[in-house]
């Protein structure tokens, strides 16, 4: 195992815990970008071209029959094959965050249908299901198991908000821990069906789930009402028979304590477990080798790799499988650094040194004829979070260019902004306070400069004010730009009385007749 540090250029904030990779022979394409994506890339979905340990962002395109796909974090992700021979796949995409937070029920087929030098094109599919729909949900894992010659995909775990009809002002956005069903998918009749097994008995999020043939092994997983990450493994056995499905729960020694972590598949029948946590302030360190061979599992330690000691002080990490036995993680930045959300990311190659050179020598043949573009080879800046960046001249004209100005900054516009020093809305315990805010906190655009939002509370606006400025067309200056109102403010219009005009006084002109007085000398 390889430990590669991934240098860090602009344009990187996209990239935030729960985002997902997809890799289409060989090219790995970023999904869950942070923010709404705008002209730049309509689709939220991007090359990532790896150069002399330097990350690259191309936009990537969808087909004119796609659905909108929006960027969702946490999401589960798998990848569906035709059969089991077959070299065409696409992927499976359901639940997760929306950008403003809320939570996903629709499930996603996303192909690749071209490729060339110049672009990617994908085509999305939003799948209509009957019958038991699984609820909104994130932190979940989706498989697709083969019996008999049928396929299905099978959807478990996960967290979701409180249903409308519980939720208290105390407890308006609270996650709970979704039921521990396990939902069947059907593809080919679009029909859900859910099983209540009673081996389990809580529900699970952010598991790990490796499948074969009509085998799948659950292991690890927090689950909120015991705050406890289950070492039990769990065996999920489905036969599809001509008839209804049969789906049976077997718990097995030998399972990993662990949330939140990442596997990789190396080879057929051998997977490999990094990262995660095993208490909420202990990452855990160590490495695992999963086999699964003859309708069994085995799961021992591997020698782990030489951790930087930046990965093994910091208080969390976050990554996701780039497939062919690679492993991209991100830890946070240093508080010095003068931006707060900076991130730096490594590639971790579990794969042996031989197979190393072959993988790495593979996609660089691969991403140089994939990306073959004079622009390509331009460098790019460091950034706060990844190695992900478009220069202008590096796409074609009839493509629009990536810039990191084009996003609306989550930091600036979102229901979740720090909007002043004295700032204590929370994104995951905030409450309503008025009646406009429905389900994200009451904001009011200031006024000042280039203007920015800021929430009702942390201004101490009482809702009759907020509704009074929402209606009517005037300015507003939050409590640190308040000063500013004295200099524009526009003067009161001063109401004038209206008096009777008055008549004009006509002057009598008396003439009066006198003797002249004679002078004596």
């Amino acid at each position: 195992m390889s430990l590669q540090v991934v240098s860090a250029v602009s344009n990187s904030s996209l990239l935030q815990p729960g985002f997902s990779l997809l890799n289409f022979d060989g090219h790995v394409f970023f999904f869950g970008q942070k923010g709404w994506p705008k002209r730049s890339c309509p689709t939220g979905v991007f090359l990532l071209d790896l150069k002399q340990n330097e990350f690259k962002m191309k936009p990537a395109f969808f087909s004119k029959d796609s659905c909108y796909l929006p960027p969702l974090r946490y999401p589960a992700v798998c990848m569906l094959r035709g059969n089991a021979e077959s070299d065409e796949y696409q992927y499976i995409i359901h639940g997760g965050k929306t950008p403003n937070n809320d939570l996903s029920d629709k499930i996603y087929i996303m192909s690749l249908v071209s490729k060339n030098s110049k672009k990617a094109t994908f085509q999305c599919v939003e799948k209509d299901l009957s019958g038991d729909v699984p609820e909104a949900r994130y932190g979940h894992t989706i498989n697709v198991v083969h019996s008999r010659g049928k396929t299905m995909s099978v959807i478990f775990g996960g967290r979701s908000y409180t249903p409308l009809a519980q939720r208290t002002t105390e407890k308006w956005n609270s996650v709970i821990d979704c039921l521990p069903s396990v939902f069947l998918i059907d593809f080919e009749f679009e029909c859900c069906t859910s099983y209540i097994l009673p081996e389990l008995q809580d529900g699970l999020s952010f598991h790990v789930s490796v499948a074969r043939n009509d085998t799948i092994y659950i292991l690890g997983g927090h689950s909120l009402q015991s705050n406890t990450r289950s070492p039990s493994l769990y065996k999920l056995t489905v036969d599809l028979p001509l008839g209804s499905p049969a789906v049976t729960c077997t718990i097995l020694p030998g399972g990993v304590s662990v949330s939140s972590a990442i596997v990789t598949q190396i080879s057929d029948s051998e997977f490999i477990l990094v990262g995660g946590y095993q208490s909420d302030n202990q990452k855990r360190l160590v490495c695992n080798t999963i086999v699964l061979e003859d309708n069994k599992i085995e799961i021992v330690e591997r020698a782990s790799p030489n951790w930087t000691p930046d990965i093994k002080h910091c208080r969390m990490w976050f990554g996701c499988d780039m497939g062919k036995g690679s492993v991209l993680l991100g830890i946070p930045g240093a508080n010095k650094q003068l931006i707060s959300d900076a991130n730096y990311f490594y590639i971790l190659r579990c794969k042996g040194a031989e197979e190393d050179k072959e993988e790495e020598l593979t996609a660089q043949i691969c991403s140089q004829t994939f990306t073959e573009d004079p622009g390509d080879s331009l460098p790019f800046e460091d950034s706060e979070e990844f190695c992900l960046s478009a220069e202008t001249n590096s796409f074609d004209a009839d493509t629009d260019t990536y810039n990191e100005d084009d996003e609306e900054d989550e930091s600036e516009t979102g229901y979740w902004i720090t909007c002043s020093a004295s700032c204590n809305i929370d994104i995951n315990t905030w409450v309503p306070f008025y009646s406009t805010e429905l389900n994200k906190p009451a904001m009011i655009l200031c006024s000042s400069g280039a203007s920015h939002w800021v929430h009702a509370q942390c201004m101490d606006l009482p809702e009759s004010v907020l509704l009074h400025l929402s209606e009517a067309n005037v300015k507003y200056f939050c409590n640190e730009h308040v000063e500013l109102n004295k200099g524009l403010q526009t003067p009161k219009k001063v109401v004038h009385l209206k008096k009777q005009p008055m008549k004009p006084l006509q002057k009598k002109i008396t003439m009066k007749l006198t003797t002249p007085v004679k002078k004596s000398f």
